[in-house]
């Protein structure tokens, strides 16, 4: 396959300079020829140059904007990956890794709590009344927790929260303040009817198994659930 040349005008235009330079017969006009022809050739190389560089310029922009936008939709699914859609909160699957993670080389409290009655309220007001409530319930997770642990949605309406090198009395202690703003004021999204969630909480030291962990938590759930609901029961004496 033949090269071709870009600059082959231009290049025939200096050829021919050259040769008019080295030539003993060459007069004032062939000079003046070969000058004029320089200047036009060399006139129409910095016009593409320009052109070029502009283009190199706005392909350089626009390839800067589509790689920011593929880094911001890369964030997007990871984020959708790992978030529960309704809450924002993560998603079982996060929040087993996450667990498993911190496990390696931390103790782990853990909080699980559920609804009370959860069922009553969709089938008295509606689904998408229940979805609201699930929201308000986490925003009232976030706010009491004041950025202690990692809150997550494992359920429809049961959830997680993961603390980390905290004791089992301390994580006692938050779960019971959880609690109380849950059940302490009324949701405004359902303000003729009372909104409360019963607690498990269990503790495990490092290198623990999660799913023993969450088993032992879900068994003190079971029995908050059984003991009367909203209430927090514990897994077990202060281990921590």
């Amino acid at each position: 396959m033949t090269d071709i040349d870009l600059f082959e005008a231009e290049t025939a235009v200096l050829a021919n300079a050259n040769d008019v330079l080295a030539s003993d017969a060459a007069g004032a006009d062939d000079y003046r020829v070969a000058l004029r022809d320089l200047v036009q050739g060399y006139g129409q190389l910095m016009r593409e140059s320009r052109r070029l560089i502009a283009r190199s310029d706005r392909t350089e922009r626009e390839l800067n904007l589509l790689n920011s936008r593929l880094r911001q939709l890369s964030d997007e699914l990871d984020y959708k990956a790992r978030h529960d859609n309704l809450t924002g909160a993560l998603n079982r699957g996060a929040v087993f890794d996450l667990a498993h993670r911190f496990l390696e080389d931390s103790s782990l409290s853990l909080i699980v709590l559920d609804i009370d009655f959860f069922k009553r309220i969709n089938d008295e007001f509606g689904h998408p009344a229940g979805d609201v409530v699930i929201r308000e319930l986490v925003n009232r997770l976030r706010k009491s927790l004041d950025g202690k642990g990692e809150i997550g949605r494992v359920g429809g309406e049961e959830f997680t929260v993961l603390l980390r090198n905290v004791s089992l009395d301390e994580a006692v202690q938050l779960a019971e303040k959880v609690r109380l703003a849950i059940a302490g004021e009324l949701f405004s999204c359902l303000p003729s009817r009372a909104v409360t969630a019963s607690f498990g909480v269990s503790w495990s030291q490092a290198g623990s198994d999660f799913e023993d962990a969450y088993a032992r938590a879900d068994a003190a759930l079971y029995q908050a659930k059984h003991g009367g609901r909203n209430r927090v029961e514990r897994d077990g004496p202060a281990l921590a």
